[in-house]
């Protein structure tokens, strides 16, 4: 009886739903205030100029791509309701205003499960603005910034902030401060994004439980940037030409790091004040500095990953020797040691900072030196007579072949990171 109930009480909204069409020279506003919650609005191709307002549940839905400009002020498109559904728009032209956040689609507060998909987001201060609405999904976009301004007069392609449930797929971002700004925002997806040219693919600050995913994050200045977070998982990346870091790790705990391909930045992994992670299956390779670590970086289980082609595998600061492959060795492309047992990890450890390492540090010019027989044995030597080491980053079973059959192909890559 209840359910025949709820049906009955239902069967009149889904019968008053309508489906409105907006044709060129007509305004869309009107039609938006005249449409009830559920409604469809259709807008044909052609060109409309506003700062729309959607204060209802409902979907605006564009037919063969038409463009809706801000003419440079305001939000193009502003969501106040919640289970609104943006689609198949070019959204363009908003305001500059940074104080007032201008952006192509402002979901403000309370805009919980908006859906904003296949929308191109262009010549926006930011792209899209999300404050304070959970749920929300941003799928197949678009979003390119006023590329002709500096990188600090510009927003963010994406910006999250106090959001969870978040789901950001498939979207390619470009020319915008940021691509991805993810500030106090938990339990979100970010797969599937192409994150380039902008000052960080990515930017995270205290943010937890979130999944990074099948992105490609390049030739910004720095790619994926985790700060102050918890129990991410960051798995299956790309993060190449960037010319700061590939991925920086800095104040993380809990969080997985693995089958990461870091090619071609200035420095590969960026890694300050982590512990309790576990990084495994990373391909880090062909970086001026394959990882960078520093600030009581510790506790953490580092396995299975390769490390080939790097000017410096590792940059270490620290006050003690900090073991990684304790359980299964990590491949180092420039070790020298053998393997007579044939159980493919070497009979003598590796040591990263080792004599050579820090003359390069010291003489750059040295580099041009490295393959030498006498830098070979210098290092040799080194290890024998351990009078002047320093602490360093040690692994007792360094794997003789690397786990990643296509790192050539990623070491071959042009690399844009001052190489």
């Amino acid at each position: 009886m209840r359910l025949l109930l709820l049906v009955l009480c239902l069967a009149p909204l889904a019968l008053r739903a309508a489906t409105w069409t907006v044709r060129p020279g007509e305004a869309i506003q009107p039609v938006l205030d005249r449409a009830a919650a559920g409604d469809v609005i259709e807008v044909e191709r052609g060109h409309y100029s506003g700062n729309l307002r959607i204060d209802k549940p409902l979907t605006l839905r564009g037919l063969q791509r038409p463009t809706l400009t801000a003419g440079m002020k305001g939000d193009a498109i502003r969501v106040t309701a919640p289970d609104v559904t943006i689609e198949g728009l070019i959204v363009r032209d908003s305001g500059d205003s940074l104080l007032e956040q201008n952006a192509g689609i402002y979901l403000a507060p309370g805009a919980h499960r908006a859906v904003v998909r296949r929308c191109d987001l262009v010549y926006n201060l930011f792209g899209l603005w999300i404050e304070k609405a959970d749920g929300v999904r941003i799928e197949h976009n678009l979003i390119v910034g006023k590329r002709d301004y500096p990188s600090a007069q510009r927003g963010n392609g994406v910006q999250l902030y106090n959001t969870r449930g978040a789901q950001i797929i498939g979207n390619n971002i470009s020319f915008v401060r940021d691509a991805l700004y993810v500030d106090v925002s938990h339990d979100a997806v970010f797969r599937g994004n192409r994150l380039h040219h902008s000052r960080y693919g990515t930017h995270y600050m205290t943010s937890y439980r979130n999944l990074w995913e099948d992105n490609d994050t390049y030739l910004n200045r720095g790619g994926l940037a985790l700060m102050e977070v918890r129990n991410q998982v960051v798995r299956n990346n790309r993060a190449w030409g960037n010319t700061d870091h590939g991925i920086m790790l800095r104040t993380l705990q809990d969080s997985v790091i693995e089958g990461n391909v870091v090619a071609g930045n200035g420095r590969g992994f960026f890694i300050y004040d982590v512990e309790y992670a576990r990084l495994a299956g990373n391909l880090v390779v062909n970086n001026r500095v394959g990882v960078h670590l520093s600030a009581g970086s510790t506790r953490n289980e580092v396995e299975g990953n390769d490390f080939i082609g790097n000017r410096e595998q590792v940059r270490y600061v620290g006050a003690r020797d900090e073991t990684w492959g304790a359980r299964s060795g990590n491949h180092w492309g420039n070790y020298l040691g053998w393997d007579r047992d044939g159980d493919g990890h070497g009979d003598v450890r590796y040591e990263a900072n080792d004599l050579v390492d820090r003359l390069v540090w010291r003489h750059p010019a040295v580099r041009l030196l490295l393959a030498s027989p006498a830098i070979q044995a210098l290092r040799v030597v080194a290890q024998q007579f351990p009078l002047v080491r320093v602490p360093s980053v040690v692994d007792p079973k360094p794997r003789m072949a690397p786990a990643h059959p296509e790192w050539k192909r990623w070491h071959d890559l042009p690399s844009p990171a001052g190489h």
